[in-house]
């Protein structure tokens, strides 16, 4: 028969192989999702965005377009034209197209929807980065599909 015995060190070990099991997907949870944007070196109202997303726990990386370039990123990523805002990110497969909230691109990633992406278009005050909250006008994320169809993700009430 064997015995086992349980010594200092033994018990030390084991204690940290607990904790760090416990303490490994709250590590994971913890590190930023990272996106890259693409914009205008002009636009200042893409950098409030980026900050608003950055301060969410998401890691940006910026690109930056000339108005041309940036176009013709926008179509060649699949943003269809009426759905346009001034910069576009990308982030896990998905498009992010505008100043959509940090919360519906949370959603999108956990939801795994078959789509293009995300879109705010145009700038509506009151989204993120363009203007406060409490003063913003009614506006819609809108969901891209594969097909160029949208549909509304989500709606956001004037304040």
């Amino acid at each position: 028969m064997t015995t086992l015995v349980l010594n200092r060190r033994m018990a030390l070990l084991a204690l940290a192989a607990t904790v760090g099991a416990g303490l490994a997907p709250a590590m994971v949870r913890a590190a930023p999702t990272g996106l890259r944007v693409v914009k205008d070196p002009n636009c200042g109202c893409c950098d409030a965005w980026i900050e608003i997303l950055e301060a969410d726990g998401f890691a940006a990386t910026v690109e930056l377009h000339d108005y041309d370039a940036l176009q013709a990123h926008k179509a060649a990523s699949g943003i269809p034209a009426a759905m346009t805002s001034c910069h576009t990110a990308h982030i896990e497969g998905y498009v992010i197209e505008g100043h959509v909230p940090p919360a519906d691109i949370r959603r999108l990633l956990a939801e795994r929807p078959d789509a293009v992406g995300l879109a705010v278009p145009g700038m509506p005050y009151g989204s993120p980065g363009m203007g406060p909250e409490d003063a913003r006008e009614a506006y819609d994320v809108h969901l891209i599909r594969a097909d160029g169809t949208t549909e509304v993700f989500t709606r956001y009430d004037a304040a």
